[in-house]
Protein backbone atom coordinates (compact mmCIF):
# COMPACT_ATOMS: atom_id res chain seq x y z
CA UNK A 1 0.00 0.00 0.00
CA UNK A 2 0.96 3.63 -0.83
CA UNK A 3 0.14 4.27 2.36
CA UNK A 4 3.02 2.61 4.25
CA UNK A 5 5.26 5.55 3.27
CA UNK A 6 3.59 7.94 5.88
CA UNK A 7 2.71 4.69 8.37
CA UNK A 8 5.03 2.57 8.81
CA UNK A 9 9.43 2.35 10.18
CA UNK A 10 10.73 4.26 13.11
CA UNK A 11 11.35 7.37 10.91
CA UNK A 12 7.87 7.85 10.54
CA UNK A 13 6.85 8.16 14.15
CA UNK A 14 6.37 11.67 14.21
CA UNK A 15 3.80 11.15 10.84
CA UNK A 16 2.21 8.36 13.04
CA UNK A 17 1.82 10.72 15.81
CA UNK A 18 0.26 13.36 13.76
CA UNK A 19 -2.45 10.77 12.40
CA UNK A 20 -3.31 9.93 15.93
CA UNK A 21 -4.58 13.12 16.49
CA UNK A 22 -7.05 12.47 14.01
CA UNK A 23 -8.28 9.86 15.87
CA UNK A 24 -7.17 7.02 14.06
CA UNK A 25 -6.16 4.20 16.48
CA UNK A 26 -3.10 1.68 16.28
CA UNK A 27 -5.26 -0.83 14.57
CA UNK A 28 -6.45 1.20 11.86
CA UNK A 29 -3.16 2.15 10.64
CA UNK A 30 -3.02 -1.32 8.84
CA UNK A 31 -6.23 -0.53 7.14
CA UNK A 32 -6.25 1.38 3.28
CA UNK A 33 -5.86 5.00 3.33
CA UNK A 34 -8.80 5.99 0.91
CA UNK A 35 -9.39 9.43 0.13
CA UNK A 36 -13.38 10.83 -0.28
CA UNK A 37 -12.56 13.63 -2.73
CA UNK A 38 -15.78 16.14 -1.86
CA UNK A 39 -16.69 19.07 -4.31
CA UNK A 40 -19.27 20.01 -1.18
CA UNK A 41 -20.12 24.00 -1.77
CA UNK A 42 -23.58 26.12 -0.59
CA UNK A 43 -23.77 28.01 -3.71
CA UNK A 44 -24.06 24.77 -6.66
CA UNK A 45 -27.37 23.50 -6.62
CA UNK A 46 -25.46 19.66 -7.38
CA UNK A 47 -23.03 19.99 -4.78
CA UNK A 48 -25.30 21.36 -1.53
CA UNK A 49 -25.99 18.00 -0.83
CA UNK A 50 -22.94 15.82 -1.30
CA UNK A 51 -21.85 16.13 2.48
CA UNK A 52 -24.96 13.71 2.65
CA UNK A 53 -23.07 11.41 0.22
CA UNK A 54 -20.02 11.56 1.36
CA UNK A 55 -21.18 10.50 4.65
CA UNK A 56 -22.59 7.64 2.90
CA UNK A 57 -19.31 6.91 1.02
CA UNK A 58 -17.06 6.91 4.16
CA UNK A 59 -19.21 4.26 6.21
CA UNK A 60 -18.81 1.88 2.78
CA UNK A 61 -15.32 2.48 2.98
CA UNK A 62 -15.05 1.88 6.73
CA UNK A 63 -17.24 -1.32 6.31
CA UNK A 64 -15.28 -2.88 3.67
CA UNK A 65 -12.08 -2.36 5.73
CA UNK A 66 -10.87 0.87 4.43
CA UNK A 67 -10.35 3.91 6.53
CA UNK A 68 -11.36 7.18 4.73
CA UNK A 69 -10.47 10.72 5.14
CA UNK A 70 -12.77 13.29 3.31
CA UNK A 71 -10.73 16.46 1.73
CA UNK A 72 -12.16 19.04 -0.47
CA UNK A 73 -11.41 20.74 -3.73
CA UNK A 74 -13.93 23.72 -5.49
CA UNK A 75 -16.79 23.91 -6.88
CA UNK A 76 -18.34 26.43 -9.51
CA UNK A 77 -22.09 26.62 -10.86
CA UNK A 78 -22.09 27.58 -14.35
CA UNK A 79 -25.49 28.26 -14.85
CA UNK A 80 -25.18 31.30 -11.96
CA UNK A 81 -21.74 31.74 -13.80
CA UNK A 82 -23.34 32.42 -16.88
CA UNK A 83 -23.51 35.35 -18.89
CA UNK A 84 -21.40 37.86 -17.82
CA UNK A 85 -17.96 38.23 -16.98
CA UNK A 86 -18.10 34.97 -14.41
CA UNK A 87 -18.37 32.84 -16.64
CA UNK A 88 -14.33 33.30 -17.89
CA UNK A 89 -13.73 31.26 -14.51
CA UNK A 90 -15.03 28.51 -15.51
CA UNK A 91 -13.32 26.64 -17.49
CA UNK A 92 -9.77 26.96 -15.79
CA UNK A 93 -11.55 26.11 -12.97
CA UNK A 94 -11.51 22.47 -14.59
CA UNK A 95 -7.78 22.01 -14.37
CA UNK A 96 -7.56 23.22 -11.14
CA UNK A 97 -9.44 20.87 -9.77
CA UNK A 98 -7.13 18.23 -11.28
CA UNK A 99 -4.51 20.30 -10.03
CA UNK A 100 -5.86 20.19 -6.44
CA UNK A 101 -7.42 17.03 -6.05
CA UNK A 102 -3.39 15.31 -7.41
CA UNK A 103 -1.99 17.66 -5.09
CA UNK A 104 -4.18 16.72 -1.73
CA UNK A 105 -3.75 12.59 -2.55
CA UNK A 106 -0.16 12.39 -3.62
CA UNK A 107 1.02 14.90 -0.58
CA UNK A 108 -0.72 12.29 1.61
CA UNK A 109 -0.06 9.11 -0.30
CA UNK A 110 -3.52 7.85 -0.14
CA UNK A 111 -4.42 4.36 -1.45
CA UNK A 112 -7.38 4.73 -3.20
CA UNK A 113 -9.50 7.44 -4.21
CA UNK A 114 -13.75 8.25 -4.03
CA UNK A 115 -14.38 11.24 -6.11
CA UNK A 116 -17.53 13.36 -5.59
CA UNK A 117 -18.15 15.80 -8.63
CA UNK A 118 -21.62 16.70 -10.16
CA UNK A 119 -21.91 19.41 -12.15
CA UNK A 120 -19.96 20.73 -15.36
CA UNK A 121 -16.25 21.58 -14.98
CA UNK A 122 -15.92 19.33 -11.52
CA UNK A 123 -16.74 16.25 -13.06
CA UNK A 124 -14.44 15.87 -15.93
CA UNK A 125 -11.22 17.74 -13.74
CA UNK A 126 -11.79 14.81 -11.13
CA UNK A 127 -11.53 12.42 -14.32
CA UNK A 128 -8.38 14.15 -15.37
CA UNK A 129 -7.19 13.95 -11.54
CA UNK A 130 -7.94 9.80 -11.33
CA UNK A 131 -6.08 9.51 -14.70
CA UNK A 132 -3.18 11.36 -13.84
CA UNK A 133 -2.47 10.20 -10.64
CA UNK A 134 -3.41 6.59 -11.80
CA UNK A 135 -4.54 4.88 -8.15
CA UNK A 136 -7.55 2.68 -7.67
CA UNK A 137 -10.49 5.24 -7.87
CA UNK A 138 -14.35 5.26 -8.33
CA UNK A 139 -16.43 8.05 -9.15
CA UNK A 140 -19.79 8.99 -7.30
CA UNK A 141 -21.66 11.49 -9.33
CA UNK A 142 -24.06 13.73 -7.26
CA UNK A 143 -26.85 12.70 -9.34
CA UNK A 144 -29.68 15.27 -11.13
CA UNK A 145 -32.45 17.34 -10.15
CA UNK A 146 -36.01 16.01 -10.22
CA UNK A 147 -38.14 18.31 -12.52
CA UNK A 148 -40.12 20.98 -11.29
CA UNK A 149 -43.88 21.22 -11.56
CA UNK A 150 -45.66 24.78 -13.49
CA UNK A 151 -49.37 24.41 -13.87
CA UNK A 152 -49.48 20.58 -14.40
CA UNK A 153 -46.58 20.09 -16.30
CA UNK A 154 -43.32 19.20 -16.20
CA UNK A 155 -40.52 22.01 -16.45
CA UNK A 156 -37.03 22.45 -15.63
CA UNK A 157 -34.27 25.15 -15.96
CA UNK A 158 -34.63 25.35 -19.70
CA UNK A 159 -38.01 26.25 -19.58
CA UNK A 160 -37.31 29.57 -17.24
CA UNK A 161 -34.76 30.12 -20.25
CA UNK A 162 -37.62 29.96 -22.67
CA UNK A 163 -39.92 31.95 -20.85
CA UNK A 164 -37.81 35.10 -20.81
CA UNK A 165 -38.21 35.45 -24.44
CA UNK A 166 -41.58 34.37 -23.86
CA UNK A 167 -41.66 37.63 -21.51
CA UNK A 168 -40.25 40.23 -24.25
CA UNK A 169 -42.40 38.77 -26.73
CA UNK A 170 -45.75 39.81 -24.78
CA UNK A 171 -46.79 35.88 -24.14
CA UNK A 172 -46.45 35.51 -20.56
CA UNK A 173 -46.49 38.11 -18.11
CA UNK A 174 -43.62 39.10 -14.99
CA UNK A 175 -45.66 37.45 -12.67
CA UNK A 176 -46.04 33.83 -14.39
CA UNK A 177 -42.13 34.43 -14.80
CA UNK A 178 -41.93 34.78 -11.30
CA UNK A 179 -43.90 31.53 -10.71
CA UNK A 180 -42.53 29.57 -13.36
CA UNK A 181 -38.63 30.29 -11.99
CA UNK A 182 -39.88 29.57 -8.45
CA UNK A 183 -40.85 26.07 -9.05
CA UNK A 184 -38.24 25.14 -11.80
CA UNK A 185 -35.87 23.63 -9.84
CA UNK A 186 -37.00 21.85 -6.86
CA UNK A 187 -33.97 20.63 -4.95
CA UNK A 188 -30.71 19.98 -5.32
CA UNK A 189 -29.23 18.02 -8.29
CA UNK A 190 -27.63 19.21 -11.64
CA UNK A 191 -29.31 20.75 -13.75
CA UNK A 192 -32.55 19.23 -14.94
CA UNK A 193 -31.73 18.89 -18.24
CA UNK A 194 -29.67 16.85 -20.96
CA UNK A 195 -26.96 19.74 -20.25
CA UNK A 196 -23.24 18.99 -19.33
CA UNK A 197 -23.67 17.92 -15.58
CA UNK A 198 -25.77 15.12 -16.80
CA UNK A 199 -23.51 14.14 -20.15
CA UNK A 200 -20.87 14.14 -17.98
CA UNK A 201 -21.97 11.88 -15.53
CA UNK A 202 -23.87 9.06 -18.06
CA UNK A 203 -20.19 9.48 -19.32
CA UNK A 204 -18.18 8.73 -16.08
CA UNK A 205 -20.82 5.45 -16.48
CA UNK A 206 -19.73 4.53 -20.03
CA UNK A 207 -16.81 4.65 -19.19
CA UNK A 208 -16.79 2.26 -16.36
CA UNK A 209 -15.45 4.81 -13.50
CA UNK A 210 -18.81 4.54 -11.78
CA UNK A 211 -21.19 2.00 -10.54
CA UNK A 212 -24.30 0.87 -12.87
CA UNK A 213 -27.56 3.38 -12.62
CA UNK A 214 -25.10 6.39 -10.65
CA UNK A 215 -25.69 8.78 -13.51
CA UNK A 216 -29.49 8.55 -13.27
CA UNK A 217 -30.23 8.21 -10.26
CA UNK A 218 -32.01 11.41 -8.56
CA UNK A 219 -29.73 12.98 -5.88
CA UNK A 220 -32.57 12.86 -3.56
CA UNK A 221 -33.20 9.17 -3.97
CA UNK A 222 -32.02 6.96 -0.88
CA UNK A 223 -30.70 4.90 -3.74
CA UNK A 224 -28.21 7.76 -4.18
CA UNK A 225 -27.26 6.81 -0.67
CA UNK A 226 -27.10 3.07 -1.49
CA UNK A 227 -25.01 3.39 -4.53
CA UNK A 228 -22.52 5.83 -2.85
CA UNK A 229 -22.12 3.41 -0.11
CA UNK A 230 -21.75 0.66 -2.18
CA UNK A 231 -19.07 2.96 -4.11
CA UNK A 232 -16.73 3.51 -0.78
CA UNK A 233 -17.18 -0.64 -0.36
CA UNK A 234 -16.09 -0.99 -3.92
CA UNK A 235 -13.09 1.31 -3.57
CA UNK A 236 -11.67 -0.47 -1.27
CA UNK A 237 -11.96 -3.66 -2.93
CA UNK A 238 -10.31 -1.96 -6.23
CA UNK A 239 -7.33 -1.09 -3.72
CA UNK A 240 -7.42 -4.96 -3.04
CA UNK A 241 -7.76 -6.06 -6.56
CA UNK A 242 -4.93 -3.34 -7.55
CA UNK A 243 -7.07 -1.92 -10.82
CA UNK A 244 -6.31 1.02 -11.44
CA UNK A 245 -7.93 4.19 -13.72
CA UNK A 246 -5.34 3.08 -16.71
CA UNK A 247 -7.29 -0.45 -17.15
CA UNK A 248 -10.33 0.83 -17.39
CA UNK A 249 -10.25 4.19 -19.59
CA UNK A 250 -8.77 2.68 -22.51
CA UNK A 251 -9.19 3.92 -26.10
CA UNK A 252 -12.36 1.81 -26.20
CA UNK A 253 -13.88 3.05 -22.73
CA UNK A 254 -13.86 6.27 -24.49
CA UNK A 255 -15.37 5.19 -27.87
CA UNK A 256 -18.09 3.54 -25.93
CA UNK A 257 -18.36 7.00 -23.99
CA UNK A 258 -18.43 8.98 -27.41
CA UNK A 259 -21.06 6.64 -28.59
CA UNK A 260 -23.55 7.00 -25.74
CA UNK A 261 -23.15 10.64 -25.65
CA UNK A 262 -24.00 10.50 -29.42
CA UNK A 263 -26.73 8.44 -28.32
CA UNK A 264 -27.98 10.72 -25.72
CA UNK A 265 -27.87 13.76 -28.19
CA UNK A 266 -25.69 14.96 -25.07
CA UNK A 267 -23.94 18.53 -24.64
CA UNK A 268 -20.90 19.19 -27.24
CA UNK A 269 -18.86 20.39 -24.36
CA UNK A 270 -17.47 16.52 -24.17
CA UNK A 271 -15.66 17.69 -27.22
CA UNK A 272 -13.24 19.80 -24.72
CA UNK A 273 -13.78 17.33 -21.54
CA UNK A 274 -13.02 13.56 -23.53
CA UNK A 275 -9.79 15.11 -24.96
CA UNK A 276 -8.63 16.40 -22.09
CA UNK A 277 -9.46 13.11 -19.82
CA UNK A 278 -7.98 11.12 -22.12
CA UNK A 279 -4.77 12.88 -22.65
CA UNK A 280 -4.25 12.63 -19.03
CA UNK A 281 -5.23 8.66 -19.46
CA UNK A 282 -2.39 8.59 -22.70
CA UNK A 283 -5.38 8.18 -25.02
CA UNK A 284 -5.27 10.25 -28.19
CA UNK A 285 -8.72 10.94 -28.84
CA UNK A 286 -9.43 13.45 -31.98
CA UNK A 287 -12.32 15.21 -33.57
CA UNK A 288 -11.90 12.72 -36.43
CA UNK A 289 -12.59 10.21 -33.55
CA UNK A 290 -16.04 11.78 -33.33
CA UNK A 291 -16.63 12.29 -36.47
CA UNK A 292 -16.12 8.50 -37.45
CA UNK A 293 -18.00 7.23 -34.58
CA UNK A 294 -20.99 9.99 -35.49
CA UNK A 295 -21.04 8.56 -38.84
CA UNK A 296 -21.48 4.83 -37.19
CA UNK A 297 -24.05 5.49 -34.46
Amino acid sequence: MRSRTVKEGLERAGHRSLLRSLGVSREEMDRPFIAVVNSFSEIVPGHIHLRRLAEAVKEGVYAAGGLPFEVNTIAICDGIAMGHEGMHYSLPSRDVIADSVELVVEAHRFDGMVLLPNCDKITPGMLMAAARIDIPSIVVTGGPMLSGSYKGRKIGLASVMEAIGQVRAGKLSAGELEELESCACPGPGSCNGMFTANTMACLVEALGMSLPGCATTPAVSSAKDEIARLSGMRAVRLVEEEVKPSSIMTFEAFENAIMVDLALGGSTNTLLHLPAIAHEAGVKLTLETFDSLGRKT
